[in-house]
């Protein structure tokens, strides 16, 4: 039965083509949920072009919009003219400064193979690979952004910041989420990779040590520990081996990109960025200036991102109508990859962001 219950939800549409996946996506969330539209979309400037004429990546409207809603919905943000004086882009800010007050620790990015779709892996085929990169989103190399030296413009440092308490928490929830799992494809066991450099750097040998110790309460979760140069080949060569890979930022960032590849791009890969309270949602991919206002991005990592906003919004508040619209959306999708008929240009075919839209919309009536 339906909810009652309203939902505000921060939408900045961004840059680049952030405005026509995320339009798209509100499309599709107000056709799935039919006349009584439980979600309130309210829309906040950010980004690199917010930056231009505000002098804000995040101004502090949308700031306290973020704050207060039940969840935030992005589009992208960037521009590769918009930039500081140390050359670092202004449109980063957005998303870095956003997770880092609203402590959003969890940055889980999802890879699946669904049919229709074409790996860029040879011999991978739909069902083989299914797997979810947790990257720890407010600590690692990236804490230092802003705060890094550069001396007399012959050498420059960052730090790379790991800690005990995020750490914990980052790998509890990448335990956590493989309890909820069916196992990796290869032989259906529950698994949590632990992604590091421990050979080499203390920092990462010191998440290790934190990682292992979590790992002790799931007895009932396999636990492994991989050096990210290795697992890099092993995403290529083993994908199904893979169920729950948990990683510090910079290295997450990078093995989630090259998961996104192995199952068509980053146009499918949704993202889900979490707090203990609070959710963002967004593609993984970036701005894509280069395409914008062709109409020929793909929307559905966005749009897969507003599912999991309906999945976590439904659990958070116990609304099952959430759930099961979140589920008409899925499944209208992978019937609708499996037919051909949302196969943008980076997937081989010749939809149109709109075309895709209408598409999803159409079969949700």
């Amino acid at each position: 039965m339906q909810s009652d219950r309203k939902y505000d939800i921060a939408v900045i549409y961004g840059d680049g083509i952030g405005p026509e996946v995320c339009a798209a996506t509100v499309e599709v969330l107000k056709a799935a949920t039919g006349a009584k539209q439980p979600l309130n979309f309210i829309e906040y400037p950010g980004g690199a072009g917010a930056y231009l004429k505000t002098g804000k990546a995040l101004p502090d409207e949308t700031y306290a919009g973020c704050l207060n809603a039940d969840a935030i919905l992005h589009g992208a943000a960037g521009l590769p003219n918009a930039v500081y004086a140390d050359g670092t882009e202004v449109g980063m800010d957005f998303g870095l400064v956003l997770r880092a007050k609203l402590d959003l620790y969890a940055n889980i990015r999802y890879s699946k193979l669904y049919p229709g779709t074409t790996s860029h892996l040879r011999y991978a085929k739909p069902g083989d690979i299914d797997y979810v990169v947790l990257r720890e989103n407010v600590e690692g190399l990236y804490a230092s952004r802003g705060g890094g030296v550069v001396l007399r413009d012959v050498a420059a440092t960052d730090t790379l910041v790991v800690t005990r308490e995020g750490t914990e928490r980052i790998a509890r929830m990448a335990f956590e989420l493989a309890r909820k799992r069916n196992g990796a494809p290869a032989d259906g066991k529950r698994r949590v990779t632990v992604c590091d450099k421990a050979n080499v750097l203390r920092s990462y040998a010191f998440f290790r040590k934190v990682c292992a110790g979590v790992a002790k309460e799931y007895p009932d979760v396999e636990v492994e520990y991989t050096y990210v140069d290795a697992l890099s080949a092993f995403l290529v060569t083993r994908p199904s081996h893979y169920d729950v890979i948990v990683a510090e930022n910079m290295f997450g960032d990078i093995i989630s990109d090259l998961a996104a590849a192995t199952v068509g791009g980053l146009g499918i890969s949704p993202t889900a960025e979490l707090g203990d309270t609070r959710g963002y949602f967004q593609a993984a991919h970036g701005s894509a200036p280069d395409i914008a206002g062709q109409g020929i991005a793909n929307p559905l990592g966005t749009i897969l991102s507003g599912v999991l906003m309906l999945e976590w919004l439904s659990e958070k508040h116990g609304d099952a109508y959430l759930a099961q619209v979140a589920g008409k959306i899925r499944n209208v999708i992978e019937k609708l990859l499996a037919d051909g008929a949302v196969l943008t240009r980076d997937l081989g075919g010749t939809a149109t962001t709109k075309e895709v839209t209408n598409a999803i919309c159409s079969a949700l009536k």
